[in-house]
């Protein structure tokens, strides 16, 4: 009839959203979980396409997830203090050091003149001595102004704050605990905080107990903080000697160049009304992050990088798996194409597949990378892990998270997209379309591949081999001594019981004497800072020479008659100091061959006269020349550095070295014990082997972690790559049958068949290094901040990276080659 509806129409009032999110979305879900679990089955029935798949990626998320949780926690993870940001560190600036400590009255008038920041405070790291029923105890301890923890902006969790004037000289003495220090020392008890203990011969009251999260890196580990307390005696009452460093807070608005200018300016100012002290005198203002972690910045960006080629091989090696299966099921997706399953349809299985790939690669990546960082953890020395309380609590959290996912979305998209943009003419193609097309067109793809693969592990092979041959050279360059045999430990006298010269000095003496009766001990020196650290500076003039003010910084220690032959160190010319240069003697010093290059040129030093830039000081003579000793870092020159008597200038921190017969190790307990012999409230700490601080010292432990971490990423690249070409060459080979057989039935030799197979690797792999080359010699000037005694373009290196690339990308032909050349024509000719 006319006008006749068939069927319920819909209501004016319906929801179309509605509607449809209960009527579509239950089919797009049926539709994804029937795709996953037809590609389940898929997977199940090829397992070693699947385990290699999932391991490979798997291997590259581990390696990406692990150092990007280091970076993470020390780059992007910010500090923790409120508004950090405006946080910045200051510091002196002179010529030889663009960073330098502050003196004490300087940071004073720094503190009062400024414009820029709401505070200022000054701090400084070391120990103190900790009396204790059983004796001396060296405990870990900051000094700090009376305003560091409210420029910080650290509230105590139990107790106070230090109060306003309480870090001048007359006030009360007074400490706060760190929150560990409150658990081991005090069992976390409320009633420490009014505790007494003595430190450095003075009592203190605790007052306060710091949170569990805080940490300040530059002084790590505090136990104990206590107030600066200058007196007229020590170092801080000088204006030339510098002992700490600053910390401040920028008011709103003040950028860190701003406040660099204000702090210029005032430097001028100090350096104008006390030229004696401060003339060359300038400043440094930085962010107070880069004081934090800016020196292992470099070497984790650069791990970073190499994580980061590592997974992208891995991605790359999947791709060429799975544009290997795409063409297994290159006829199953026409004939679906045929019946008219549709584009987007096809592309869902690509999706699912992937998916489930990328998923099961994450979950085992990253239970590996749980693993590796603590294992990570575990090998970096305590001396070094102890000023990066940023990676105590390293793990996984909302940024290590956001970027796995994003690697696993990246991940999923490329691997989706590469076997369908392989197979984009799939559809136009016959469904009995010839193989030999199909092959053509996989070879160019997988070729693509395989050059990328050859190119990033080439990159990774070449740094790897430079940071190696780095860390070779660092541990075998001239320290000036022979470090085999040799142990230390640091003495620290109470100086309520040794106050004068006299006193520090005859008890250097008996430890000596002592230590050198010890079995096993050849000799003994002491010396005011061990080889190796970084020590304290002086500002000299030359007698004889004009002097105008000038800053002439040299690194000096105070040693005893036998430290330079317990070194073995080599003499140049003149002497050692005998145990006759005492206190009652003239002035004499030692110089090494730096500083006499410096400062005397192609003059004979011996006999000439070294002052103390003090107008009063006393001249010294110097005796002799030695060869240069590493007085500071490994990876530095060698500063110019004088010795001077420790019996005409002794001091109360001292290293005892010693020169064994026997294992050195042995000699340690030995060594605290003959001391506290001699008066239990002598304190001992860090006792080590000169081996041991070679090998833990910062700039070995960065090369051979980077060396370490960059060679296996190298080493896991090198194998996916060669396994990638082997890939590529057998897989060309089973497509390439048919022409084989026709070559062979045309009189092809079975030889020939070989060196054409091996030729078509040998151009992808020539390809693979040549570009590999040129990047791998960019990357190497990106991190040459690294390299040590080595150029980033060094040719042995990249030509060793390239043979060792090469000889095994060409081994690994060989086998499909000998493959195709057993083809037998008439059964490949009557298969196709």
């Amino acid at each position: 009839m006319p006008g006749l509806r068939v069927g319920r129409g819909f209501s004016p009032g319906t929801n179309y959203n509605v509607l449809a999110a209960t009527t579509v979305l239950p089919t797009v879900l049926e539709t994804v979980g029937r795709d996953l679990r037809f590609q389940v089955r898929q997977l199940r029935r090829t397992p070693g396409f699947t385990a290699t798949a999932v391991l490979t990626l798997a291997l590259g998320i581990c390696a990406a997830v692990t150092i990007f949780a280091f970076v993470e926690a020390a780059l992007l993870k910010p500090l923790p203090y409120p508004d950090a940001t405006r946080l910045s560190g200051v510091f002196e600036r002179v010529e030889a050091f663009p960073r330098s400590n502050l003196s004490y009255l300087d940071y004073l008038d720094w503190k009062r003149l400024n414009t820029v920041f709401t505070s200022l405070s000054a701090y400084q790291g070391g120990g103190m001595t900790m009396a204790t029923p059983a004796g001396a105890q060296r405990v870990p301890a900051a000094r700090v102004s009376d305003d560091f923890f409210r420029t910080l902006r650290i509230t105590p969790i139990l107790g106070r704050d230090f109060r306003t004037g309480e870090d001048l000289a007359g006030a009360p003495r007074v400490a706060m605990l760190s929150y560990s220090a409150w658990q081991r020392r005090f069992g976390g008890r409320p009633d420490a905080v009014g505790a007494s203990v003595t430190l450095n011969g003075d009592p203190h009251v605790i007052i306060g107990v710091l949170p569990r999260e805080f940490h300040f890196a530059p002084v790590e580990p505090a136990d104990f903080w206590t107030t600066l307390h200058p007196s007229p005696q020590s170092c801080d009452a000088r204006r030339g000697c510098h002992n700490m460093f600053g910390v401040a807070r920028l008011r709103d608005g003040v950028s860190i160049a701003a406040a660099a200018a204000n702090i210029a300016a005032l430097a001028r100012q100090l350096e104008q009304q006390y030229p004696d002290t401060n003339r060359g005198q300038g400043s440094a203002i930085v962010p107070l992050t880069e004081v934090i972690v800016g020196d292992i910045r470099p070497t984790l960006l650069v791990l970073l990088s190499g994580a980061g080629l590592l997974l992208l091989i891995a991605v790359v090696n999947v791709a060429g798996l799975l544009i290997v299966r795409s063409e297994a099921r290159r006829k199953e997706l026409e004939i679906r194409a045929a019946l008219g399953a549709s584009s987007a349809r096809l592309i869902g299985q690509f999706v699912s597949e992937n998916v489930l790939i990328v998923s099961a690669s994450t979950a085992l990546g990253i239970a590996a990378a749980w693993w590796s960082t603590r294992g990570l953890i575990t090998l970096i020395p305590a001396n070094m892990i102890a000023r990066m309380p940023y990676l105590t609590n390293l793990g996984t959290n909302v940024r290590v998270l956001a970027f796995l996912l994003g690697v696993a979305a990246i991940a999923i998209a490329v691997l989706t997209l590469t076997p369908i943009l392989h197979l984009s003419l799939a559809r136009r193609r016959p469904v009995l379309a010839d193989r030999g097309s199909a092959g053509a067109a996989w070879r160019r793809a997988g070729a693509r591949l395989v050059v990328i693969e050859i190119v990033m592990a080439m990159i990774l092979l070449v740094g790897g081999g430079l940071l190696g041959k780095s860390l070779y050279r660092l541990l075998h360059v001239d320290i000036g001594l022979q470090a085999d045999h040799l142990a230390s430990i640091i003495v620290s006298l109470p100086t309520s019981t040794y106050a004068t010269d006299q006193q520090e000095a005859s008890v250097a003496d008996e430890i000596l004497r002592r230590v050198t009766a010890l079995p096993g001990v050849e000799s003994a020196g002491v010396t005011s800072r061990p080889p190796l650290q970084p020590g304290n500076t002086v500002w000299i003039r030359i007698g004889g020479r004009p002097f105008n003010g000038e800053h002439n910084d040299v690194h000096f220690r105070e040693i005893s008659s036998g430290y330079l032959t317990t070194l073995k160190a080599r003499l140049a010319r003149g002497r050692y100091f005998s145990a006759r240069d005492d206190a009652s003697k003239p002035r004499v010093v030692v110089i090494n061959q730096t500083l006499a290059r410096q400062y005397f040129g192609g003059e004979d030093p011996i006999g000439k006269q070294i002052f103390y830039i003090a107008a009063t000081s006393p001249a010294m003579e110097v005796v002799g020349v030695i060869e240069d000793v590493k007085e500071g870092l490994l990876d530095a020159p060698a500063p110019p550095t004088m010795y001077v008597p420790f019996a005409q200038e002794p001091t109360t921190g001292f290293s005892v070295v010693v020169r064994a017969a026997q294992a050195e190790q042995t000699l340690l307990p030995a060594l605290a014990a003959t001391v506290h012999e001699i008066d239990g409230g002598i304190s001992t700490f860090a006792p080590r082997t000169m081996n041991d601080i070679v090998m833990q010292s910062q700039p070995a432990y960065l090369r051979r972690s980077s060396a370490a971490l960059v060679g296996a990423f190298a080493a896991i690249a090198w194998l996916l790559g060669v396994v990638g070409l082997y890939g590529t060459v057998a897989y060309s080979v089973s497509q390439r049958t048919r022409e084989i057989g026709i070559r062979m039935a045309l009189g092809a030799e079975r030889s020939a068949v070989r060196r054409l197979i091996v030729s078509e690797a040998a151009v992808l792999t020539a390809a693979g290094l040549a570009i590999g080359s040129i990047c791998a010699i960019g990357a190497a000037v990106s991190m040459r901040g690294l390299l040590f005694g080595v150029s980033s373009w060094d040719a042995p290196t990249v030509a060793a990276a390239a043979a060792v690339l090469g000889t095994s990308a060409i081994a690994a032909s060989l086998l499909p080659a000998r493959r195709a050349s057993r083809v037998d024509p008439n059964i490949a000719l009557r298969a196709e």
